[in-house]
């Protein structure tokens, strides 16, 4: 999320978010496909990170699956939910029998995030979006 843009609403969807192993393509495919501008930041031993833009606006992000803890993770979309404590949310996916893949981890100036699996709902990220 941007300083610009508003918060997300809690409980709905607020970042999408590519992983793949070819960035090149992807992105010429997604900026051609949808318009959208693509902006690139450092991510220090984690490499770049993609920012998709429409207009002022991002909508998405990527990253690559590279090194030996993507092996063998193929190339998937993911989404997040916003929600007001990742802590709390974390807690009670666990209590509901869902599967910490990801605990609660920081990214500066964005906010705190977490990734669960379950068996009918499949992959999914939630978001607490950093304040100010």
């Amino acid at each position: 999320m941007a300083e610009t843009q508003a918060a997300p609403t809690t409980g709905t969807f607020c970042w999408n978010e590519l992983g793949t192993k070819d960035l090149e393509t992807a992105r010429s495919l997604l900026t051609n496909l949808f318009g959208w501008r693509s902006d690139e930041r450092d991510m220090g031993p984690d490499g770049k990170y993609t920012v998709f833009n429409a207009g002022d606006r991002m909508v998405a992000g990527m990253y690559e699956l590279k090194g030996e803890r993507f092996r063998n993770v193929p190339t998937h979309w993911m989404s997040y939910v916003a929600v007001t404590n990742a802590d709390v949310t974390a807690k009670s996916a666990e209590r509901l029998g869902m599967k910490i893949q990801i605990p609660v981890t920081p990214i500066p100036e964005v906010g705190r995030f977490a990734v669960f699996t379950h068996p009918a709902i499949g992959m999914i990220a939630i978001l607490e979006p950093a304040q100010g």
